[in-house]
């Protein structure tokens, strides 16, 4: 393998500025190009993040100085962009969720949830069986799983010698960066599976880690239970009630809730919406046998800054989705460190470069599309949904 994993973006909206920003600060990442849905987006965001080139989709996964191409591109197009770079050859990270169920050409409403899960899952398949076939990598971008915070956490876990008896998982925010979060069609569903996901994904990675410590063997997810609401239009109806929240959701619910049942009965209760005011509240608790552990993502208490008008810091980023600068906030010094970005982009170029596996995998993202399409399932038909 040469010295440099050279890398393919693909998308050029938010997430993919966060990966292009981590890869400038990891030795050993280049990324070498990127594509987007039109090339004029690609080339105002190569212009702003130093990439050498702007290409097409199709170009990119041809050409000779890509390794690796990176999906952070709308869900929807996940598993095609994904299939392409895997026939071409090349390893493939694709931002969550994996992938999902997208065919709902006059809105959500009325689609089987079974139908959803079984093609989601089905979908899943298809791209981990390619790169089976192909010789490849599929590394499953849940940042979490990276975050220093949960690191820590999944050592004192390791170091108690206790069971994991339940574990309480949020990600809350004030509505989405893009505006094909409010549709089905574009997203695979609203506030759970694109935020629901995160702790979701931690909370399947420490009861894996915790089985195959104690016993062998992984512990996983059982059943779940869940509801799902579109509380923007169910209870606040009015244009004063919305005046502060993120509104006109086309066919996704924008609150969310679940509970998971593992295979040694512990308990995995999962919170995500999208009409958290006040900046995102980004959080596990674990309760074990013996010992507690609270992680907290997105409010540090490194430091705090108070201005009496929003235009005192307007030029200065203080943390996302925050309404107002005015008052008091809790500047994030390092955001995508503390959201585990950096820890897991570096963990992909390790992979590539060393040949070893990567720490989330595409199993880890077939297995919280279970979870979360079981739970659509559960929430559409009011039961607890086997998995």
């Amino acid at each position: 393998m040469a010295d440099k994993v050279r890398i393919g973006l693909m998308g050029a909206g938010f997430v993919a500025r966060v990966h292009a920003d981590c890869y400038s600060a990891i030795p050993g990442a280049q990324v070498t190009c990127v594509a987007a849905g039109g090339l004029d987006s690609a080339r105002a965001f190569a212009g702003e993040t130093g990439i050498a080139d702007t290409v097409a989709a199709d170009a990119l996964v041809a050409r000779d100085d890509v390794d690796v191409v990176d999906i952070c591109a709308p869900n929807r197009f996940h598993e095609n962009l994904a299939l392409g770079a895997i026939a071409a050859g090349k390893h493939v990270i694709v931002e969550k969720p994996l992938t999902g169920f997208f065919d709902t050409p006059d809105g959500a409403q009325d689609v089987s949830r079974a139908t959803m899960l079984k093609q989601a899952l089905a979908s899943a398949d298809r791209i981990i069986d390619a790169a089976a076939a192909a010789g490849v990598k599929v590394m499953y971008a849940e940042n979490w799983v990276y975050a220093p915070s949960v690191q820590k956490a999944r050592r004192l876990l390791a170091a108690s010698g206790g069971a994991i008896l339940e574990m309480r998982g949020e990600e809350s925010h004030h509505g989405s960066h893009s505006p094909k979060a409010k549709r089905w069609a574009d997203a695979g569903g609203g506030a759970l599976i694109r935020l629901g996901s995160h702790p979701i994904g931690v909370m399947l990675h420490l009861k894996d880690i915790e089985g195959r410590r104690r016993t062998g063997e992984p512990i996983r997810p059982v059943s779940v239970s869940a509801d799902v609401a579109d509380m923007t239009r169910d209870v606040a109806s009015g244009a004063d009630e919305r005046k502060w929240i993120v509104h006109d959701w086309v066919d996704v619910e924008n609150w969310s809730t679940a509970i998971i049942r593992f295979s040694d009965g512990s308990r995995g209760v999962v919170s995500a919406n999208d009409i958290c005011l006040g900046g995102m509240r980004d959080t596990i608790d674990i309760f074990a046998s013996n010992c507690r552990v609270h992680c907290d993502f997105s409010r540090s208490s490194l430091l705090s800054a108070y201005a009496p008008d929003a235009e005192v810091f307007a030029d200065e980023y203080l943390v996302e989705k925050l309404e107002t600068k005015a008052g008091w906030s809790f500047p994030n010094v390092d955001e995508h460190w503390m959201l585990g970005y950096h820890h897991e982009l570096q963990d992909f170029v390790g992979a590539v470069h060393d040949d070893r596996a990567p720490v989330s995998d595409a199993g880890l993202g077939r297995s919280v599309l279970n979870v979360i399409y079981g739970a659509y399932l559960s929430a559409h038909e009011g039961r607890v949904v086997t998995l």
